[in-house]
């Protein structure tokens, strides 16, 4: 036994040494983790304890040790730092992502895209294969980089303004959402016009945008486009290259690309959700009865959860490796203890939720309810953690302060930054919104969109859809466990390919069970 044990030590010491490397190589190249970073030993001990992934022969991503083979949340969460570490070993700054891939950096686009394409000085024109279906374009052309690309979240991106003279027509037709958000974030037409009548004018590019602007109902910025134009000898005509009917996004300027994109799929789905839910019944005319059927549905919708994982090497994980070994299966008393933790959790947030209820019940406006009392919901959830000395008192403050992740995700959750800025819009558009069905669907899929807290978002996410259906009058509404593949695939399809129905009729349905 004691030989065991000091067997077992050894591997954690060769362990925790590997981790320091793999630490050290996060922090010099991103995400990007290099064969020759690491020793043989290093990197096989890494693969086999799935602390690594590999990306392509040479290179790796950290990884999750729980993570099943198939499980792509690994590579979802670290796309964009690889794409930076990777770029930057191999090119330093001799090269800039194309004008669509920059754009979609510069709008916050929150879905990790199949291919992107990079414009490099050296090394030749390959696709890169990489995992999940993506692949990254090298395309060799001086010519082409541009002298005045910056860096975006650590890497080389052309500047918004030009990245939005330069994209093709098909782009206004494939991502409208983008362009519309990009366009919002230029504050005046000066932006685009010291990148139009540069050296060669450009009065194709001139044209779709000054279209572009006038749909989206700025058409004092569209006329100076065409004025300016004309001056400078290229009379030209607005042509609108957008395919939509209505800009989900007009007459606005906004600095925050997240704030906007949240504007943007309200405006574009509210008509939808009404399409497809039920008619609110109204208020009950007492509340005694409706606060009923919330208690009487407890048990069945306590059962409900979802667990929310991030990836990445800690100083604590390291140290708690050095000293405690490693065991990656949790103990039975652990899991036991675990569970009982977020059933009680589950319970007091759930006694909040209903006190908020109450007051939604009495005409309080339901927005600026959930504005006030969501915290105190999530408070509650994890207090028993608190207590038991598994959490910290000050995690329960407020937002989360680093990255999360979705397990199998396309969609990445908004960076840290963003959170106050987008919460703040969404409770501002739930308390404008005249409609209950619009408030609660597109409340929880927004919620859960912006993640943001490290736990707990799903299930807070649908304290908050019940809490709003309550405002219509609707019935408590309890998600099954048997259904968790549509209901997260119905999310999947909103974040993802926008597409809001699925959600709405999965919601619907779910209703009336």
């Amino acid at each position: 036994m004691l030989d065991k044990n000091k067997e077992n030590l050894v591997e954690s010491k060769r362990l925790s040494e590997a981790l320091k490397a793999l630490k050290n190589s996060q922090n010099k190249n991103q995400g990007a983790i290099e064969s020759k970073d690491l020793t043989e030993q290093q990197r096989l001990l890494l693969l086999e304890t799935g602390f690594i992934r590999s990306v392509m022969k040479g290179w790796y991503v950290c990884s999750n040790p729980s993570d099943h083979d198939g499980d792509s949340t690994a590579w979802h969460a670290n796309y964009w730092a690889f794409i930076a570490g990777y770029l930057g070993k191999r090119f330093g700054k001799r090269y800039c992502l194309n004008a669509e891939a920059s754009l979609l950096l510069h709008t916050g686009s929150t879905t990790v895209p199949r291919q992107i394409t990079v414009i490099t000085q050296d090394g030749g024109t390959s696709i890169l294969k990489l995992p999940f279906d993506t692949s990254l374009v090298l395309y060799q052309d001086e010519q082409r980089i541009s002298k005045t690309r910056t860096e975006f979240k650590g890497v080389q991106v052309l500047p918004l303004s030009e990245a939005l003279c330069a994209i093709g027509p098909q782009f206004f037709i494939s991502h409208p959402t983008e362009v519309e958000i990009a366009l919002a974030m230029i504050r005046d037409p000066s932006e685009l016009l010291a990148i139009l009548l540069l050296d060669k004018c450009l009065p194709t590019a001139a044209s779709r945008l000054a279209g572009a602007l006038a749909f989206t109902k700025r058409n004092d910025d569209a006329e100076r486009i065409i004025k300016s134009l004309a001056r400078a000898g290229y009379p030209i005509t607005a042509k609108n290259p957008f395919v939509l009917t209505e800009p989900s996004i007009s007459q606005s300027r906004e600095k925050s690309p997240y704030v906007l994109r949240i504007k943007s799929m309200w405006a574009k789905w509210r008509d939808d959700v009404i399409a497809n839910f039920p008619k609110a019944p109204g208020l009950p005319t007492t509340s005694t009865a409706y606060l009923k059927q919330i208690d009487d549905r407890y048990i069945t919708d306590a059962y409900n959860s979802l667990s929310i994982e991030g990836y990445q090497v800690t100083d604590e994980l390291i140290e708690r490796i050095a000293h405690a070994g490693w065991n990656p299966d949790i103990s039975a008393e652990d899991k036991k203890s675990q569970d009982v933790l977020a059933a009680r959790g589950y319970f007091l947030a759930f006694k909040e939720v209903k006190e908020s209820i109450k007051l939604i019940l009495e005409k309080d406006n339901p927005g600026e309810v959930i504005r006030k009392n969501h915290h105190d919901w999530y408070a509650s959830m994890f207090n028993p953690a608190v207590l038991a000395g598994i959490l910290q008192s000050h995690q329960l403050a407020g937002y989360r302060t680093g990255p999360v992740f979705i397990r199998n995700s396309l969609h990445t959750p908004l960076p840290r930054e963003a959170l106050l800025d987008s919460m703040e819009t969404l409770f501002d558009l739930l308390a404008t919104e005249p409609e209950a069905s619009v408030r609660a669907v597109l409340g929880h899929h927004l919620f859960v969109f912006i993640h943001p807290y490290f736990d707990g978002n799903g299930r807070i996410g649908r304290f908050l859809m019940n809490a709003l259906l309550a405002s219509g009058g609707y019935p408590w509404t309890i998600i099954r466990l048997s259904e968790r593949e549509r209901y997260m695939s119905a999310l999947e399809r909103a974040s993802v390919d926008g597409d809001i129905k699925p959600f709405t009729q999965f919601l619907a349905g779910e209703m009336t069970q």
